[in-house]
């Protein structure tokens, strides 16, 4: 250790060292993944939970050591049963401290154009799916939370831009009133 009480970082031992300690005591935080995925009708696939009252899109929580994309794959794979290739990442939107959770970011994926029969063959996982449902953009708002609503709407109005949005509690910075 150095007179600082920080471990020697002149070796390798004492700079892993030093790495431990930050990621110990630096915060964390929390990362969402989750896809949007629209029928020929540009309805949108949303999944009755059985843990929240709100609906929500397809998709969970990042697992450590794990990327966005890899884990809006897993989840589609592991709640949906079905496979899907991500098209492009859409919006990171950093979400404030909500019903108890404390503030994350979300990464939201494009997974593309589906027949209305995609949902026909899905496999659920029960114990986190009840239900999968096809909403039209203009009810969104009525079953999923606040946040998902103007996100979605925001980017489903800038549609045809080629960038990744960013947004803060799904408004974009400088925006907000």
């Amino acid at each position: 250790m150095a007179d600082s009480g920080r471990p020697d970082t002149s070796s390798e031992a004492g700079r892993r060292s030093f790495i431990h300690i930050l990621n110990a005591k630096l915060p964390r935080k929390r990362n969402i993944a989750q896809g949007l995925v629209r029928n020929e009708d540009g309805e949108i696939l949303l999944c009755q939970l059985t843990y929240k009252s709100e609906w929500d899109l397809p998709g969970g929580v990042v697992d450590p050591k794990e990327s966005p994309a890899a884990c809006v794959v897993r989840e589609i794979t592991e709640e949906l049963g079905v496979s899907l290739g991500i098209e492009r990442l859409l919006a990171v939107n950093w979400l404030p401290p909500w019903r108890g959770w404390d503030d994350a970011v979300l990464f939201l994926y494009d997974l593309g154009v589906v027949p209305r029969s995609f949902t026909d063959d899905l496999t659920l996982l029960p114990r986190e799916i009840k239900a999968v449902h096809w909403v039209a953009p203009a009810e969104l708002g009525e079953h999923v939370a606040p946040y998902t609503a103007r996100m979605v709407e925001q980017l489903l109005e800038g549609e045809h831009t080629a960038y990744t949005m960013y947004f803060e509690n799904s408004e974009v910075p400088g925006t907000m009133a």
